[in-house]
């Protein structure tokens, strides 16, 4: 009878393990993907090993999740929901309500400066980025890329805007090459996330907070108190 009881109580330890490393597994937080890992956000003029299509591959790109652009002031980063306006790569005929350009270059400088600019994932469905200045010549180039956003977790109380409760809802995504764009609605001010990428690119400069990244991580870090206590108590 006491071996029979000790058979249950491991195979009860066993279970709630294998439950506990399940969980844990399976709950992704929030991530950071660096543009081009090491060679950063160019084109192949300049740095001609760059290819975004193959630094896309393999990779699942969620609500919340902020993509890092480092690259320098020649260089611009312009995010579109309109195939038409990524396809010419022209910014300065899309409209204001599907294009926004998060920072732009500056050719009348006389040096040449890093900049890095961290853009979260607002939309669920197709998203994309590229260089529009000098006529389009960098977004020809190599400098353009597409992505398609999934809705994961949904975006966090961080990038929420409390105006509009109907944009964070999930969209269907948009198949193949379409003109169609869901608007967008940036919002003023938002926290980013902690960088938690695991490429050896260099971190971005700028500030990034841990609210979000704590508000993500406390939530797996209390169920698996839970379930280490239920371990312990049954062993």
């Amino acid at each position: 009878m006491e071996q029979t009881i000790f058979n249950n109580r491991s195979l009860s330890c066993l279970v709630l393990l294998l439950i506990l490393i399940s969980f844990s597994t399976s709950v992704d937080a929030y991530k950071n993907y660096t543009v081009g890992d090491s060679l950063g956000w160019f084109d192949n003029l300049e740095k001609p090993l760059v290819n975004y299509d193959k630094w896309i591959a393999n990779k699942k790109f969620s609500l919340g999740d902020f993509l890092i652009f480092n690259t320098d002031n020649n260089h611009s980063v312009t995010q579109t929901y309109n195939f038409t306006t990524y396809k010419n790569c022209d910014y300065n005929n899309a409209l204001d309500n599907d294009t926004m350009q998060w920072v732009s270059a500056d050719p009348s400088s006389t040096s040449i400066f890093p900049v890095t600019v961290a853009v979260p994932l607002l939309k669920v469905g197709p998203t994309y980025f590229f260089s529009s200045d000098y006529d389009g010549e960098q977004c020809e180039n190599g400098q353009h890329f597409k992505i398609n956003v999934t809705y994961g977790q949904g975006l966090p109380r961080d990038l929420k805007d409390p105006s509009d409760d109907d944009s964070m809802a999930p969209i269907s995504p948009i198949s193949g090459d379409e003109e169609s764009a869901p608007d967008t609605i940036v919002p003023s001010s938002f926290d980013h996330p902690r960088d938690v990428s695991t490429d050896d690119s260099p971190e971005p400069s700028n500030s990034i907070s841990l609210s979000m990244f704590s508000k993500v991580l406390g939530i797996q870090l209390n169920w698996v108190f839970v379930m280490l206590a239920l371990v312990f108590g049954i062993c």
